[in-house]
């Protein structure tokens, strides 16, 4: 459990949050640059004092009325934007300063080498010096040196920021197996949406030092103050479903998502997987009569539940699908003529290849098999 409150001024600047998270997984910290997280994460860290601060994790507690343990005592594993690797020191030296450090805890069940190399790739690394490393080898290098150190947490202060797109989905599908494969809660500093969704299990939304929202990421995704940070094209809502069936001609597969069916390709799903996905506002079309003979294959059933301002010209309406929700965005000229009105049951409309997001096994958060956007 994460149970972590801080205040901390800088000059004119105020963080002052509280986040409680039930269960071990992904906390992402997301918003925009200068919002908090990374001074956040510092504090928990114990690399920046708090003016105030109350913070446990799995039960025990790093900061409590007024005492605080020292960096190099709270056990946390620390992954920075620049990889910081030793330079005199090649990849099995830097592994094994992780190592080092863990030894200082005789009492902390112990990551081994042997996880941590085939986990992340490593094992043709280790004779190599950092000089010759690529960047996306760089970073996860310091992931296994950090994961070395058997942390009770490991925060990533946006460690995919220095990093080209190529590079970037180098290092995605080891982040993946990390989450899926050991059970380290973990906090995930990000301004980047599509690794928030990819990665976390739990979002906290900040802005000027605040928390706006904090949940699950399809109740933050729904939430009007995403839409400042992410821009209007990138609103959606993210849902989660199984698949009920594949076609493996035309590798679409069946996902029931609420009380509906969409189908969706997929590479290597199987039945009974889990789904989390993110469907665009701008990508959902809205009828208020069922429509026939078109090359949309993806038709939902809803009922309008909220319909909300977005500009000047268009508004956000909310359908109820059947224990999820989803978001269109339709011109106020489209919503007068079609009569759009809450509680009015329409038909929701979605291409397949519209669909971005994650396939993940029963019992884990997620895995690396994805959806094909």
């Amino acid at each position: 459990m994460f149970s972590i409150r801080a205040k901390k001024r800088r000059d004119a600047f105020v963080l002052d949050v509280a986040i409680e998270v039930a269960s071990p997984g992904v906390v992402a910290l997301f918003g925009r640059s200068g919002c908090g997280k990374t001074t956040l994460a510092n504090i928990v860290a114990g690399l920046l004092p708090a003016d105030e601060a109350h913070i446990v994790i799995d039960g025990v507690a790093l900061d409590q009325n007024g005492s605080s343990l020292r960096a190099e005592h709270r056990r946390i594993g620390y992954v920075f934007q620049d990889a910081r690797l030793f330079p005199h020191l090649d990849v099995m030296g830097n592994l094994r300063y992780g190592e080092k450090r863990a030894k200082a805890h005789r009492d902390t069940p112990r990551i081994t080498l042997d996880t941590v190399a085939p986990l992340l790739g490593l094992e043709p690394l280790l004779t190599r010096r950092v000089h010759q490393l690529s960047g996306g080898e760089r970073q996860r290098v310091a992931l296994g040196r950090a994961l070395l150190m058997s942390p009770r947490l490991l925060i990533l202060d946006e460690p995919l920021a220095s990093l080209d797109a190529a590079r970037r989905e180098e290092v995605l599908p080891y982040l993946e197996k990390l989450r899926d494969e050991l059970a380290i809660p973990m906090i995930y500093v990000s301004h980047q949406f599509e690794e928030v969704l990819r990665l976390a299990t739990h979002v906290v939304l900040m802005e000027q030092g605040k928390v706006l929202s904090q949940g699950s990421l399809d109740e933050v995704s729904l939430h009007p103050e995403l839409r400042a940070i992410v821009g209007p094209e990138a609103v959606g809502a993210v849902v989660h479903g199984v698949v009920e069936s594949v076609d493996e001609g035309s590798g679409l597969a069946s996902v029931r998502i609420g009380s509906n069916v969409l189908r969706i390709h997929l590479r290597a799903a199987r039945a009974g997987a889990h789904i989390r996905a993110q469907l665009l506002a701008r990508d959902i079309i809205l009828a208020t009569s069922r429509p026939d003979n078109l090359s949309v294959r993806n038709i939902m059933t809803g009922t309008i539940a909220r319909i909300v301002p977005d500009d000047e010209d268009a508004e956000l309406v909310y359908v109820d699908i059947g224990g999820a929700s989803v978001l269109s965005r339709v011109t106020r000229a489209a919503t007068t003529a079609l009569g759009l009105r809450v509680g009015l049951p329409v038909w929701a409309l979605v291409k397949s290849v519209s669909i971005r997001g994650h396939a993940f096994l029963e019992g884990s958060p997620l895995s690396s098999s994805s959806l094909r956007a």
